[in-house]
């Protein structure tokens, strides 16, 4: 029913398809591979892809500066120019819910999605002009309402975006490093102002933001820009790019280094002409220094004092904190994250919506909602283990109607309004229709999990994980909602791959963060076959209507028809097959592929490589799986399984790459290869292969002798003790390796391709080219955007490499 306020989900209506409801079940599951016990609470799937994204750039140690990554950008800049070319090929829109796709259990019929994007974290509006901010895609700018976007933050040191703002005098100001604790982007490299409209930027200040994560850029009016950041709360002039940043809040003084005891200054916002600045220190899982501290000195620095709630809050548990507050600053409203139902696991994380109906920071604070009221709203997230606020730690959003101090917009996984201060509430984006009293007859939503809204007149604009949406403010209820995202081209893959599409030429598949399994066909837009969270890809070359799509932790479904219908083919515990020798465990991301010259033949890792000879007949269902475990990587120092991170195989020969999945950092941190080269099992050992994360392996199908290790992370120049070299090569089964980074930057290195004779090497800072029989002289792929490149694949039947970027879509390059 479009535009009925406050309609409840029906609970006779029908449930999610089994695997969509399982994919929210698997969201509450405890993460395995959190490194610390604080983070090993943490229920959500999201976190824990976060957490290993992170890790594999960082480990052994616990992170690494984002001076890194300038660093590697600088080096990558001056290096010679490849003679290749590079074209963006999903600069076409990507349909969430494409018709004719209707898998009973993997596809997104009938849940109300639209055009989608990846991220979108930051929101703010000029005028005529929008300005949006990507997780890993830069800065996007629209002079049409969302219509159509133009990318102006090509080549900028990282695309990830945490914060922007206008300011009084019309400067756009851009906070890098997104603030929503989601490690699969970057940390931040300080902050931009432009002062043309987005035509050009100049950084801020200097060094003081490097490596923080930014919250939140507010202007108080008054001639001050506050920075909210995972490092205290900073300030700078509003009018200027010219001087250092401040920094005037950081409570805890941290004296082991922990990086969660940094300070995570959540919010900030100001009342009375700027005199009064409140801040919010969030941290998610909470600290002994989390809570509200105010300044009644338009924030000098020393003037900052924790206060004592009163009132409905409970100052004792606060975590993520979002403010809001009325135009004339005599309404205050918080949304606070709660540490303590996050260490529990509860079906929501949110400790409630609160008011302060003067205005006044200490309160009273009286709360307005929790979960139990928003799922009351018509919510579609009425089901246990699922209820609002479950993932409050990381979709925020709140805003006062600057013309009604009562109407406000509350973002978590969906989007709440009330107009009558917190007395009611009505759901007016639900996660999906699934479930809803509405039905067939439900209208589009927009995708879940908000992280920024903004006003422009009468419209309100939002973004999520899938981009940006609007509608007129004076709608009440669903519906309403126009998807952004036609031109907006952010998709966040972790792989993408090519295949033959008959005589219409090459199709591409690809998984993606909260975005599914993707399809492009020759002259189609791109389709979303399969939801949820996508992952590694696996497509017949020769005919590319066989794929093998992965939604998290090795659960594998294959497709025959391009994707229309999917059969699971995992061997997994808990994935429909009940073997007793099922995978108990395996990475978010895990490693499947073909053998090199047999597409019939597959390899996978968890805990243990499988290995399969039924190709595209594989089944995997009851007691019955045509995987057999042909490998186990054993056990870390800490007792948790080793768990595979790369494969290739040739023929009867298997190389996997393992890594300890306790994720410690320090000395007994570990990662390897086995290989089975010379007919057994056995670990390679070899003095100069680098202690770090093993993102890639690729052998030659002429050859299974030789074959290459592509090492992630950076070198003991940032890392302690994680050694030197991005990408190495044995010619004799892995018992000697050369090391052949010759010129490369120290950066991340992804995967490498074998096309032609060339070497086409993925990296966080771009793609380079070697030829094999040089492989130590690398040349750069000019015209690449400057998001991590975290796949790199032969295009079959051409001289061409198929790039999926984490932020910029996928892209083909060639020479």
């Amino acid at each position: 029913m479009a535009g009925t306020a406050g309609a409840a989900a029906d609970p006779a209506a029908k449930a999610p398809p089994a695997p969509q409801w399982a994919q929210l079940q698997t969201r509450q599951l405890p993460n395995p591979a959190a490194r610390d016990g604080d983070e090993g609470e943490d229920p959500m799937e999201v976190a824990e892809m976060a957490e290993q994204y992170a890790e594999q750039r960082s480990l052994p140690a616990d992170s690494v500066s984002a001076a890194a990554l300038v660093a590697a950008r600088a080096q990558a800049a001056a290096m010679p120019a490849a003679q290749a070319r590079a074209s963006e090929i999903t600069d076409v829109p990507t349909q969430g819910e494409p018709p004719g796709y209707t898998d009973p259990a993997w596809s997104n019929a009938g849940s109300g999605f639209q055009l989608i994007a990846g991220r979108m974290t930051a929101l703010a509006v000029d005028r005529g002009a929008y300005y949006a901010g990507a997780a890993d895609g830069g800065v996007w700018k629209s002079t049409d309402g969302g219509r159509h976007w133009a990318a102006i933050w090509e080549h900028m040191p990282t695309l990830s975006i945490g914060a922007i703002t206008v300011a009084k005098d019309r400067g756009i100001w851009v906070g890098t490093g997104e603030a929503n604790t989601s490690s699969d982007s970057y940390q931040g490299v300080g902050v931009y102002r432009s002062t043309n409209a987005g035509g050009s930027f100049q950084r801020v200040g200097g060094n003081e933001l490097m490596s923080h994560l930014v919250f939140r850029l507010l202007d108080d009016g008054h001639g001050t820009m506050y920075a909210a950041t995972s490092q205290g709360l900073y300030r700078h002039s509003s009018t200027s790019s010219a001087g250092a940043w401040k920094r005037i809040l950081k409570p805890d003084p941290n004296p082991t280094n922990s990086p969660y005891n940094t300070s995570f200054i959540t919010d900030v916002v100001v009342r009375g002409g700027g005199r009064q600045v409140i801040a919010a220190l969030g941290w998610r899982n909470g600290t002994d220094y989390n809570g509200f501290y105010v300044s009644n000195s338009a924030g000098a620095a020393g003037s900052f004092r924790k206060i004592r709630l009163t009132g409905d809050i409970d100052g004792g548990d606060i975590g993520r904190t979002t403010f809001a507050v009325s135009a004339n600053g005599n309404r205050l409203y918080a949304m606070v994250q709660s540490p303590e139902m996050l260490a529990a696991g509860e079906d929501s994380m949110l400790r409630g919506i609160y008011v302060s109906d003067d205005g006044s920071p200490a309160g009273p604070w009286h709360k307005v909602a929790g979960a139990n009221a928003l799922m009351n709203s018509g919510s579609a997230l009425t089901f246990d283990g699922y209820h609002p606020g479950v993932q409050a730690w990381y979709n925020q959003f709140l805003l006062v109607d600057p013309a009604d101090a009562k109407h406000v917009y509350a973002g978590l996984e969906e989007v709440y309004e009330t107009r009558d201060g917190g007395r009611t509430w009505s759901t007016i984006s639900p996660y999906w229709n699934y479930g809803l009293a509405c039905g067939a007859n439900c209208p589009k939503t927009t995708h879940p999990d908000q992280h920024a809204i903004a006003l422009h007149g009468s419209t309100v604009v939002v973004g999520n994980d899938g981009g940006v949406y609007s509608r007129p403010m004076s709608h009440r209820g669903y519906g309403a909602w126009t998807s952004l995202n036609n031109s907006l081209h952010t998709l966040q893959y972790y792989d993408a791959a090519a295949g033959n599409w008959g005589a219409g030429g090459t199709a591409y598949w690809g998984g993606l963060q909260d975005n599914g399994t993707t399809l492009l066909r020759p002259g189609k837009i791109n389709v979303e076959p399969a939801g949820g969270d996508g992952g590694t890809v696996l497509v017949d070359p020769a005919n590319a209507q066989r794929a093998v799509g992965e939604y998290v932790g090795l659960l594998m479904y294959r497709t025959s028809d391009g994707g229309h219908s999917f059969t699971n083919v995992s061997p997994v515990c808990g994935n429909g097959y009940t073997g007793a020798d099922c995978d108990p465990a395996a990475r978010f991301i895990a490693p499947f592929q073909a053998d090199v010259r047999n597409t019939n033949t597959w390899v996978a890792a968890g805990s243990r490589v499988w290995r399969t000879t039924k190709g595209w007949n594989t089944n995997c269902l009851g007691a019955t799986c045509d995987w057999k475990a042909v490998h186990t990587f054993g056990t870390d120092a800490a007792g948790g399984p080793r768990l595979g991170t790369a494969l290739a195989a040739n023929g009867a020969v298997t190389y996997a790459a393992w890594v300890d999945s306790s994720g410690n950092p320090g000395p007994t941190f570990a990662t390897g290869i086995d290989t089975n080269y010379g007919g057994h099992w056995h670990r390679v050992v070899a003095s100069n292969l680098p202690n770090r994360f093993i993102a890639g392996l690729t052998v030659d199908p002429a050859n299974p002798a030789h074959v290459y290790a592509v090492f992630n992370g950076y070198s003991r120049r940032w890392i302690p003790g994680g050694g030197t070299g991005v990408i190495f090569e044995s010619t004799n089964g892995g018992r000697t390796w050369r090391n052949i980074t010759g010129n490369l930057p120290d950066a991340p290195g992804n995967g490498v391709a074998m096309v032609s004779g060339n070497l086409y090497l993925g990296t966080d800072v771009g793609v380079f080219i070697a030829k094999q029989s040089d492989p130590a002289m690398w040349r750069r792929v000019p015209g690449l955007t400057n998001s991590a490149a975290v796949s790199v694949r032969p295009v079959p039947g051409a001289n061409a490499a198929v790039v999926g970027t984490h932020g910029r879509g996928i892209w083909r390059v060639g020479t």
